[in-house]
């Protein structure tokens, strides 16, 4: 079944840069990604159901930064449906940087049901958006890092218990799963992942654009 989006309804996005991008710096506060295009896309084909979309991103959250702000930024908020998208975040590349930070698909999947839990109670329609990992060849560079294919190697091992979790807690909470792993798994076997996401991690704006159609696929 389909979540049906009601006029009035307030649906959030939330999670790391992939939802974030630079929505403080749009006018809508929506950002450019995915959570624009959602929202554009709603408004041409149902005009007589005006929805409010949030966005509550913040690009280089983990899991435990959502906890931290989750009352705040999104229980307080009050939404009908809640969309969330962590996790690339909490695996393993992050040891490369000075903080060294690690979480096991246990830690991460505790974290994520705490996320959960009160949303559930309330009632809240939920959207959970796998994280994902796009088979790019050579070095990129993703942030301040130059990563070689050894490296993504060990980020798709520590990555796919975590995309499990989720699957696991869309289980758990009847929440609505948007398998975009797999879907950019597809998508990069006729046509070059670099066309969906030029470091593997972040989307380009076909790669936005793809998310978005999965993601209306999942309303009425």
């Amino acid at each position: 079944m389909t979540i049906t989006l009601r006029a009035g309804s307030t649906v959030m996005f939330t999670g790391d840069s992939i939802t974030d991008c630079q929505r403080l710096e749009s006018e809508d506060r929506l950002g450019f990604g995915y959570p624009l295009r959602v929202a554009g896309e709603w408004g041409l084909r149902h005009p007589d159901r005006p929805v409010t979309w949030l966005n509550t991103g913040i690009a280089g959250n983990k899991v435990m930064d959502l906890e931290a702000r989750w009352q705040a930024d999104v229980l307080d908020a009050r939404p009908d449906v809640v969309s969330v998208l962590v996790g690339m975040n909490d695996v393993g590349w992050h040891s490369y940087d000075p903080d060294g930070y690690m979480i096991s698909a246990d830690e991460y999947a505790a974290g994520y049901d705490r996320l959960l839990a009160p949303l559930a109670d309330a009632g809240t329609e939920l959207i959970l958006i796998e994280p994902f990992l796009l088979p790019i060849r050579g070095t990129v560079e993703v942030g301040p890092m130059h990563l070689g294919e050894e490296d993504r190697k060990k980020w798709r091992d520590d990555l796919d218990p975590k995309i499990q979790a989720v699957r696991e807690l869309a289980l758990k909470y009847g929440a609505h799963l948007l398998a975009a792993d797999g879907m950019f798994a597809e998508l990069a076997a006729t046509t070059a992942p670099e066309y969906w996401a030029e470091d593997g991690v972040h989307p380009t704006p076909p790669g936005h654009a793809a998310l978005a159609k999965a993601w209306l696929r999942l309303v009425d």
